[in-house]
């Protein structure tokens, strides 16, 4: 019998070598213990493999049902019988089903979100936390919001904090911190950066700008591309950061410039032919495809509606949405 616990411990210390075996351990877990997921795989007569046979994710991809993200809005996916210690919810209109992630242990998040940052970004304790995300903070069951309150306590700097409508004491702040050389991280939704930005230009030298996607219709649909151009103009900064997570994920990839994602050991991000979604590759472009390994009390393997490209090293690239899914709260709106 498989060990949730045990798994746990494999997960977020799974490498390279060792990635195709967990996997498979996590895929037979969720099997056994996850009604909606085993349904799944019944339907598409799919079920996990003997661990012999595994040398490589090549190996078994072919073997491995990705659930439609979309299960999240019409289903309970857990696995096991749980109360949930807490659940992310998708924003969204009245007029649409809101995703439900229901997390058995905050702490499995909290570890994925800190062991990737500190991954990415090193030492929380060294950086300055600005977080502005007006429209998550307005709502509950953000998961975006509870990691950036976890960061910004962490870091331990006086003036970290949430920023939803005070966009002059951003800037003082900023300025401030420029002057002392602080190492600052701005987290922002990408509307409210870009208005931030258009009435408050200012000259980052010592500041990371990390945007999350997120137009929610307040601004003219924009490429990725024209985003970026805009954010480095009003603030001097060379290269934008982003941050791709959804609700649906524990796991978060990030990019450190020109859109190229990566993740962390336990996330891996594939693709599906538009045409045929059971055929999926390690590289090349189409829908993306994630196992989040980290969502052990849930479902590690989606099928998502973004479609983007992967690349031979695993980074990946996010082009846009199928134009047939729902519109989210922090969907990309690029094309």
């Amino acid at each position: 019998m498989i060990d949730e616990k045990q798994l746990l411990n494999k997960i977020f210390s799974v490498n390279h070598n060792t990635f195709s075996s967990v996997c498979n351990d996590v895929f037979e877990y969720q099997y056994l213990n996850n009604t909606t997921f085993n349904q799944w795989c019944r339907l598409l007569k799919k079920e996990p493999v003997k661990q012999e046979g595994i040398n490589s994710l090549n190996d078994y991809i072919d073997k491995i049902p990705f659930l439609p993200i979309s299960f999240f809005k019409s289903h309970e996916i857990k696995t096991t019988e749980f109360t949930p210690a807490i659940t992310f919810e998708s924003s969204g209109t009245t007029q649409q089903n809101t995703s439900k992630h229901f997390v058995k242990d905050l702490a499995v998040y909290e570890e994925s979100f800190l062991k990737g940052f500190h991954l990415f970004y090193g030492d929380i304790n060294k950086y300055c936390i600005l977080a502005l995300l007006p429209s998550y903070l307005e709502r509950t069951g953000s998961s975006l919001v509870l990691m950036a309150d976890k960061l910004i306590k962490l870091s331990g700097h006086t003036q970290s904090g949430f920023y939803l409508n005070d966009l002059e004491a951003l800037q003082k702040t900023l300025v401030e911190l420029e002057a002392s050389k602080q190492p600052t991280i701005l987290l922002g939704v990408t509307f409210a950066l870009l208005d931030f930005l258009e009435l408050y230009p200012i000259e980052l030298k010592h500041t990371i700008i990390m945007e999350t996607g997120g137009m929610k219709g307040r601004k003219k649909e924009m490429t990725r591309m024209e985003v970026q151009k805009q954010l480095m103009k009003g603030s001097g900064v060379e290269i934008v950061h982003s941050e791709y997570g959804m609700t649906e994920l524990l796991s978060q990839g990030y990019s450190f410039g020109k859109g190229i994602f990566n993740c962390p050991p336990w996330m891996k991000v594939l693709v599906r032919k538009e045409d045929n979604p059971l055929h999926v590759s390690t590289v090349g472009k189409g829908l993306i495809n994630i196992i989040d390994l980290a969502n052990i009390s849930s479902c590690s393997f989606i099928a998502t509606d973004d479609v983007g490209i992967v690349y031979e090293d695993g980074s990946f690239e996010v082009l846009g949405r199928m134009d047939n899914s729902d519109i989210r709260g922090c969907s990309l709106m690029y094309n």
